[in-house]
């Protein structure tokens, strides 16, 4: 079981990745700090997972809680649900929160820990590859708002992440595409080797095959846990891990949030990344050939959707990478080689946002 450290000034935790954590019951019942703890999950892992993590967590009289599937569950009034949901069951400060699920119960448990009697632990088990090589990792939480994503939360440290690699099995193809997307985003963004690992090994990814599955998970873990540790809350490095953000957050939002999947938006985000790099002289045309190619070899979407101009550029205008006003976008020098830049002329952005 390949197991690293994420280590911030407050307090390190592991990350632990391998086939069939969930049924190991001494480690998942050595998370818990008091004496109860509290299953969040949703109707699509429940019948799939619950078993393995409530057996193991039975000496602490779990108190399971099932929220509906999807995007548009990342909203305050989930929070208040599931507040209600353990002052019912009586848990106090010391209960320990376990998030089984993707992102949105993953982000949904995290907020509803660093609220709950100002503050409570939590782990993360997430089963979703999106959620295993991104969310899950770096202890940021949060919901969405009408106006934008992830517009409400807090950076809040997991106790530990349990990434047990068989619950990719039952992921959908969609989800597993989008969550290549975050996988992609790793070799883009400053792992070039890794980038050309993707390019080499993307069809067995798709075919599921464990070896490569696995080595694509740690990479990203561990280039992931580097960047927090650098900069936990995002005051600068760690800004880089939004490469294709801001676009892809605009095109969630615009579409209506669970019509295009997050890693699906981001994908498009990264190429769109891609296209305004090189139209200010960044990058060269065939590195663009090459990630479209990528993208689209992992079953993405790589252009946007009908969307105009004046519409992403509202709704860019509330992203959480406005500062002074001024939009910060991550664009590339090379593939491997982001940067975090506002130097972006108007006419340029409008002008590849139309085409």
């Amino acid at each position: 079981m390949p197991t690293m450290m994420l280590d911030l000034p407050q307090g390190s935790y592991p990350i632990h990745i391998g086939p069939r954590l969930l049924q190991e019951a001494g480690l998942l019942s050595s998370l818990v700090t008091g004496h109860r703890a509290a299953i969040i999950t949703n109707t699509v892992v429940k019948p799939l997972y619950m078993h393995w993590l409530s057996e193991a967590l039975a000496p602490f009289q779990p108190v399971v809680i099932v929220l509906p599937d999807g995007e548009p569950q990342k909203a305050l009034s989930t929070i208040d649900y599931v507040v209600g949901e353990l002052l019912k069951a009586r848990c106090d400060r010391q209960a320990t929160l376990f998030a089984l699920g993707g992102g949105v119960i993953g982000d949904i448990t995290g907020f509803v820990a660093s609220v709950y009697q100002r503050g409570v632990p939590f782990v993360q088990v997430p089963t979703t590859l999106l959620s295993q090589v991104d969310s899950s990792v770096g202890g940021k939480t949060g919901v969405n708002h009408a106006l934008g994503k992830n517009m409400i939360g807090s950076f809040y440290q997991p106790r530990a992440v349990i990434i047990d690699t068989t619950t990719l099995a039952t992921l959908p193809d969609r989800e597993l595409s989008a969550g290549l997307a975050e996988v992609i985003k790793y070799g883009v963004l400053g792992n070039y080797e890794f980038f050309v690992w993707l390019e080499d090994h993307m069809e067995a990814l798709l075919s599921r095959d464990p070896e490569a599955l696995t080595f694509a998970i740690e990479t990203s873990c561990r280039d992931k846990a580097r960047v927090v540790e650098a900069d936990e809350k995002e005051a600068g490095l760690r800004a880089l891990l939004n490469l294709g953000h801001t676009f892809g957050h605009a095109i969630e939002a615009g579409m209506g949030y669970g019509q295009w999947l997050h890693g699906e938006a981001v994908a498009v985000g990264m190429v769109m990344a891609a296209r305004l790099s090189e139209r200010l002289g960044w990058l060269t045309a065939a590195d663009v050939t090459r990630l479209r190619n990528l993208v689209a070899a992992a079953h993405l979407p790589t252009d946007p959707p009908a969307m105009d101009a004046k519409r992403f550029l509202e709704l860019m205008a509330v992203d959480k990478k406005v500062l002074g006003g001024e939009l910060r976008f991550v664009l590339l020098r090379g593939l491997g080689v982001a940067f975090i830049t506002k130097d972006v002329p108007f006419d340029v952005l409008t002008d590849m946002l139309n085409s």
